[in-house]
């Protein structure tokens, strides 16, 4: 949405309701529209459609004059600034990244603390420091960010591209190392892809034809894969899969011998084919690996023409298996690190294989060498999350970075030759750890079914039920919640409040059994997961209703939705963020049609519409009910979860929400989905959903 658009809603007379009067809110009137749908036979009236367009004078009008209402409200909180002032405060600290190197130089990323972009420095072997790129530098506000680099093996050049104002559209740029100039032209329209170097003559890369209609909304269906010749423009860029072959998501990478080219593609979140050429020989086929969508699998490493294969196949929870490249079908595969009860998520570096088990949601660490010998059992340094331990061949040393929900992330440098772990990089946090506890307990969802949750808070802290609690979840994807330390749940933490995370199921903590278990027509145990966990927060006098937020983000948007629609008496606050609200539609705008594995959509069949339409809410909003104090928050440039669904969402609730809590919508400029969010915009979203948590809690800030 561009400013001439947004400064045409100056004069509009919406901004007349931007006012808190006496604690009562006057929202924008949103118009009606008589759109109506027909599933199978049913009528679904959709009367807020027009908010889909995101490049339309009245959309940019209801924007602003939500986002008047919004910000009118918040500005009226006591000591909003207060939690503003110590986020930044405590923000305020050094970070460095683990070390690689390329070339002839360390790189290494810093952030002097409230840069709104972390910065790549490097070292020459003399160890003299110097900057190599500073995203600070790309925009006037630290919107715009650095999203990926990627070295030739040599090191002499470097593609880097970025994210403007966090959408999934990147550019590219070519680098000289070593005089930092600009190669040959950028390349525009890139989306949802690696950067992976053959040689120094070129690269592939990934995206999409650009889309008619709204670059932000318009659905993006096909993939494919280019290789982008370097000094040749990029209307000549070869497609080397996709074309035919009709895929959402396409993916590759050149082994770190540059002997083969990797290629991943699939029409899903979960699932892919896989596929490997051989790039020493002209004109070599592509050869196919896995056929169908029906595992995950991926190449860690290859020792010449033997591949090393992490899979999921026959093995819901992983295993590691070898192949040769002449015929590498699973029939021929042999087991290398055989399936365990935990899941493995393993990573390889100076030759050897790091096998990483989520062992009820926490890290648990094993060496092995190539030949699937177990070298050792890596010592952690505690509880929680432990990731890295990635790198080339020849590393003598590596890296891990471990954290949990009190330990702020430190890097490690580890001797894969002795097990030895040293500290490399410790945060100076103003924050100690020791005045807090954070526990893990398993509690009983609707159906029996065990889950886990880490509750965390304040070691003094007295479990009466009057605790300002945030319950946080996701339960899809496959993805894992485990343990990291965090700025914003510190300062929530510091002022009394309990942050619990529940490890509800469709996630990936217990593997593809746990995943599937929240999909499609099971969606509704992720939804029971979640309410047990806040009953039982209840019951175990944590909290109680009155000072209990829901939170999440994307599919736990979606989550925190469904959740406040059909328990709104369940919490006093809710917090969806750029979340998937119209269960009915979300497949029809950018890449939505991938998540269908976790979904199903309304196209599927009677049934699949009915199940969908019973929990999307959008469609759940109910006349006279009174729904929790909601804070809806998305971006103005999300073109991952178009902001169409907050919007929409957020239409309803206000139409139809009955007594005093407020219903409001935070609309980020110049923000996306979430990734390369600038510190600025981080602190300020934060400190506003905390401080709007506390205030409807009637509670306060109550910092030691």
């Amino acid at each position: 949405m561009n400013k001439t658009i947004l400064g045409m809603a100056l004069a509009c007379s919406l901004s007349m309701n931007a006012q808190t009067q006496k604690g009562e809110i006057r929202y924008p009137e949103t118009k009606k529209g008589n759109q109506t749908d027909d599933y199978f036979g049913t009528k679904v009236q959709d009367p807020y459609r027009w908010l889909e367009d995101d490049r339309s004078a009245e959309t940019a009008e209801w924007v602003k004059a939500e986002n008047e209402v919004t910000f009118a409200y918040l500005k009226q909180i006591p000591f909003r600034e207060e939690i503003k002032n110590r986020m930044q405060q405590l923000w305020n600290y050094e970070r460095i990244s683990a070390p690689f190197k390329e070339g002839n130089y360390t790189y290494y990323y810093k952030n002097d603390g409230l840069q709104n972009q972390s910065v790549l420095y490097r070292r020459d072997v003399t160890g003299a420091e110097e900057v190599f790129l500073d995203p600070n530098t790309f925009s006037k506000d630290g919107t715009t960010s650095l999203s990926g680099v990627s070295f030739t093996k040599k090191g002499d050049l470097a593609a880097y591209s970025i994210s403007e104002g966090g959408s999934d559209w990147r550019k590219v740029f070519v680098i000289d190392t070593e005089t930092k100039k600009l190669v040959g032209e950028t390349l525009v329209d890139v989306k949802f892809s690696g950067i992976s170097w053959k040689d120094s003559d070129g690269f592939y890369y990934s995206s999409y034809e650009k889309p008619t209609g709204s670059e932000l909304s318009a659905k993006t269906d096909q993939h494919k894969l280019y290789y982008h010749k370097l000094g040749t423009p990029q209307k000549d860029d070869k497609v080397i899969f996709g074309d035919k072959q009709k895929r959402r998501y396409v993916g590759a990478n050149v082994t770190e011998d540059q002997k083969y080219l990797v290629i991943s593609a699939a029409n899903s979140t979960s699932g892919n084919e896989l596929y490997i050429k051989d790039l020493t020989k002209a004109n070599s086929p592509i050869v196919t690996i896995i056929d169908n969508f029906d595992t995950d699998t991926h190449i860690l490493d290859n020792e010449g023409t033997r591949l090393i294969i992490a899979t999921n196949y026959n093995a819901p929870n992983n295993r590691i298996v070898t192949a040769d490249a002449s015929n590498p079908v699973p029939s021929k595969w042999k087991d290398l690190i055989p399936e365990t009860k935990n899941v493995l998520s393993p990573s390889t570096g100076s030759g050897y294989i790091f096998a990483e088990y989520m062992k009820d949601a926490v890290s648990v660490v094993e060496q092995y060498d190539y030949n699937g010998k177990l070298v050792r059992n890596v010592e952690l340094p505690g509880i929680g999350s432990a990731g890295g331990f990635g790198g080339k061949k020849d590393e003598k040393t590596l890296y891990y970075s471990f954290t949990n929900y009190i330990t702020p992330g430190t890097i490690y440098s580890y001797n894969p030759a002795t097990g030895e772990s040293r500290v490399y990089q410790k945060p100076k946090v103003d924050f100690n750890s020791d005045d807090y506890v954070s526990k893990q307990v398993f509690y009983t969802s609707k159906d029996g079914t065990k889950i886990p949750m880490i509750i965390t808070h304040r070691k003094d802290l007295e479990l009466n039920g009057h605790n300002p609690t945030i319950l946080y979840g996701y339960g899809g994807f496959n993805i894992s919640l485990t343990p990291s330390f965090s700025i914003t749940n510190a300062v929530w933490m510091e002022n009394g409040g309990i942050y619990a995370v529940a490890n509800l199921r469709g996630g990936g903590e217990y593997g593809k059994e746990w995943h599937d278990a929240g999909t499609k027509t099971h969606k509704q145990n992720v939804f029971d997961d979640f309410i047990a966990a806040a009953e039982y927060l209840i019951a175990n006098n944590y909290t109680s209703s009155d000072y209990l937020a829901i939170s999440g983000g994307s599919n736990g948007g979606l989550l925190v939705g469904a959740t406040m629609t059909q328990r709104p008496d369940l919490m006093k606050v809710a917090l969806p963020a750029v979340g998937v609200l119209d269960m009915l539609r979300y497949h029809t705008f950018t890449a939505g049609a991938g998540w269908a594995y976790d979904y199903g959509t309304a196209e599927d069949s009677a049934e699949m519409f009915e199940y969908l339409k019973g929990y999307s809410p959008v469609h759940n909003v109910k006349e006279g009910v009174q729904y929790p104090a909601t804070l809806v928050t998305t971006g103005d440039h999300d073109d991952r979860v178009v902001p169409a669904h907050s919007f929409k969402f957020a239409a309803q609730l206000q139409a139809k929400q009955k007594g005093p809590n407020p219903v409001l919508i935070r609309i980020g400029v110049n923000a996306g989905h979430g990734a390369g969010k600038s510190i600025t915009q981080m602190i300020e979203e934060y400190s506003d959903i905390q401080a709007f948590a506390l205030y409807n809690m009637g509670a306060e800030p109550k910092r030691k």
